[in-house]
């Protein structure tokens, strides 16, 4: 499953990091029609900065702007700097939890300059944030005014305090089960549906304590401003979970082909229903519905994996049995009614380059297949070197159709496996540093690099790539884990 957390921007920057010894780069991409671009993209790398520059500052002004406006006009009587500093640690964490609504709703002209993985981690670090803010709220008050302990009460407490009360509730519930859901055992389709119920009760209960306590919103049009904010978040969710679904109900896809692979690997071809379909970008993604309509709460993300050279609308994910949703994917019939939703990400090629390497490990092998079959299908002639880490020979996903590609492209397939056969004289291990410097010849920083895989492996070849003095612009990394 994708998660790509996974994107591409020319000038890469290191603005965040989203877990520790784990650097997230965010890239911003350029649409090049055909093969990679000849052409100067300045002016479109420009405007995509500009524009991911104008949403950082945006998303800082929603968070702001709300809480600067309550100390305009009618004010109550001053209080102690603490009291006042929770109650702004209150304010922001509930405007930043609102945001994330935003963030998630695969709005393209706010994916396309980030890459939607990036927005995925990014929002689940901010959820950390903005819950962290929300609960020094209370623990500072009760630090400096014990009295306020008897709010805990919940049966005697006024409603006000309860609705405090039940948004905390549901952060602290909806917190343990994302960081834990795989310790807890969720099913990531019953999690998904928990997780959105739980964020709105917070926010909605959220908003009703802010407005019953009342001390900043004595004036109403304050109140209609928050309120408007609430009606604006749950509206971004609508979006998402009902306007969006009924442009794709009128968008269906037909599964032609379910196709087994080695690896334990299923492809699904799909083939657009009564319109054109989409263009891709090799290694973008979409997210798959199979069973129910696309009002469903849950929709799949997976890597394309055909050529983007295809023409007929249609499009194949490669999905390799790792969890519940996967481990069906064989059971699809052909003539299934699907629906895709995409393209989305920015982990593709476009870029000036005098020669690709694709380093990949496992499942990550999916999107690579889009770049080097689409680069085929283009008769392009530079240098392609796939390392390509797997457990053994027998489950090395495309490997047949590896060997065939190299017959129209100019690519070098380093098998490296764990657990190689008697007699194996190729790579074995792990994709390291070394394999990379025997197997990609000097300059390094003039090649365009794409990683994607296990996490390990991805820091290991981000450190030696920095190492070599590769340009961070030239490499770009896809993570996989939306949940």
């Amino acid at each position: 499953m994708r998660v790509s957390l996974h994107q591409t921007w020319r000038a890469r920057h290191p603005i965040f990091t989203l877990r520790p010894a784990r650097r997230v780069f965010i890239h911003f991409r350029s649409f090049v029609p055909g093969a990679d671009a000849v052409q100067d993209n300045g002016v479109m790398r420009h405007t995509h900065s500009l524009r991911g520059a104008a949403w950082v500052v945006g998303y800082l002004v929603f968070v702001l702007a709300p809480l600067f406006a309550l100390l305009t006009g009618a004010v109550g009587p001053a209080r102690d700097f603490w009291t006042e500093f929770s109650a702004a640690l209150g304010y922001a964490g509930l405007a930043m939890m609102g945001l994330q609504f935003g963030l998630t709703a695969r709005f393209r002209w706010v994916t396309e300059p980030w890459g939607e993985d990036v927005l995925y981690h990014l929002h689940r670090q901010l959820s950390l944030v903005a819950v962290a803010l929300v609960i020094a709220h209370p623990v500072i008050l009760f630090m400096v005014r014990p009295e306020l302990l008897d709010l805990l009460n919940f049966v005697d407490a006024p409603w006000r305090a309860r609705f405090a009360a039940l948004s905390m509730a549901s952060l602290l519930v909806l917190l343990a089960t994302s960081l834990w859901r795989a310790r807890l055992r969720i099913r990531y389709e019953t999690w998904h549906h928990l997780h959105v119920v739980l964020a709105v009760a917070a926010v909605v209960t959220g908003l009703l304590h802010m407005v019953g306590w009342g001390f900043y919103l004595t004036d109403p049009w304050k109140r209609a401003l928050w309120i408007a904010l609430t009606v604006f978040w749950i509206g971004l969710l609508v979006h998402v979970r009902v306007i969006r679904p009924l442009f794709m109900l009128r968008k269906p896809y037909t599964v032609t082909e379910v196709r087994a692979e080695r690896g334990d690997t299923t492809t699904l071809r799909m083939e657009p229903d009564g319109h054109d379909g989409f263009r891709f970008v090799p290694g973008q993604f979409g997210w798959l519905t199979v069973w129910g309509s696309p009002f469903g709460i849950t929709g799949h993300p997976f890597s394309f994996s055909n050529s983007a050279e295809t023409g007929d609308g249609s499009v194949e994910m490669s999905i390799r049995r790792l969890g519940d949703f996967s481990g069906r994917v064989g059971e699809i019939p052909v003539g299934r009614r699907v629906y895709v939703d995409g393209p989305y990400g920015a982990f593709t090629i476009g870029h000036p380059a005098d020669m690709h390497v694709l380093i990949a490990g496992g499942v990550g092998i999916t999107p690579m297949m889009s770049i080097v079959r689409t680069l085929a299908d283009r008769h392009d002639d530079r240098p392609v070197v796939l390392l390509y880490g797997a457990t053994d020979w027998e489950s090395i996903t495309f490997r047949e159709e590896l060997d065939e590609v190299a017959g129209r492209l100019a690519l070098n397939t380093v098998h490296v496996l764990t657990d190689p056969p008697s007699g194996w004289d190729g790579e074995q291990g792990f994709i390291t540093a070394d394999v990379l410097r025997r197997h990609v010849a000097p300059p390094y920083g003039e090649h365009e690099y794409f990683i994607c895989g296990p996490p390990p492996m991805m820091d290991a070849m981000e450190a030696a790539l920095r190492e070599l003095d590769v340009p961070m612009s030239k490499y770009h990394s896809e993570r996989y884990s939306f949940a």
